[in-house]
């Protein structure tokens, strides 16, 4: 990825496709080594979209990956194999990482935490913070109460930045 100076602050370049790609596959040998070691069975999938590279590991049916797709699980590995990527290219990468539809499901859950917040404002309350989450997982929040008609911001700092969610 190219860098440029604009005011002083540098910024990545958008990633081209064929550097995703490459990333996605980076991953998957990373993956792909590491599930071999623990003796696990999964299919990868790779896709590039929205300017990120995702990496799917798809449970076989004796995959055995159900500690890996612990929210916990999957967020280390996901960092792992970004530490991965960036060894091998050079490049700060923004993998996304999914093990046995785990994202699906915390999409699922923040979901359910976004619209149990709408009910304690719809009860009275000025806002509802939610507890710390990753900044992706705080754009998916963002983008379920914006759907909801309502405000949302972050607040905090490091491990301890969450979402705060008000009315419009």
């Amino acid at each position: 990825m190219t860098t440029s100076e604009a005011n002083g602050a540098t910024t990545a370049a958008p990633a081209t496709v064929s550097e995703l790609e490459r990333e996605g596959d980076i991953a998957a040998d990373f993956i792909e080594e590491l599930l071999d070691i623990c003796d696990l069975d999964g299919d990868l999938d790779i896709d590039a979209r929205n300017g990120r590279a995702y990496v799917s590991v798809v449970a076989t049916e004796a995959g055995g990956l159900e500690r890996l797709s612990r929210p916990d699980a999957v967020a280390a590995l996901q960092e792992l194999t970004r530490l991965a990527v960036q060894n091998k290219t050079g490049a700060y990468s923004r993998l996304i990482m999914d093990v046995g539809g785990s994202r699906e499901a915390r999409e699922t859950e923040l979901e359910r935490l976004v619209a149990t917040a709408a009910e304690r404002i719809d009860e009275g309350a000025a806002s509802a913070a939610l507890p710390p989450m990753s900044s992706y997982e705080r754009k998916l929040v963002h983008d379920f109460a914006a759907a909801r008609g309502l405000v949302s911001s972050s607040r905090g700092e490091g491990r301890d930045r969450h979402t705060v969610i008000t009315r419009a």
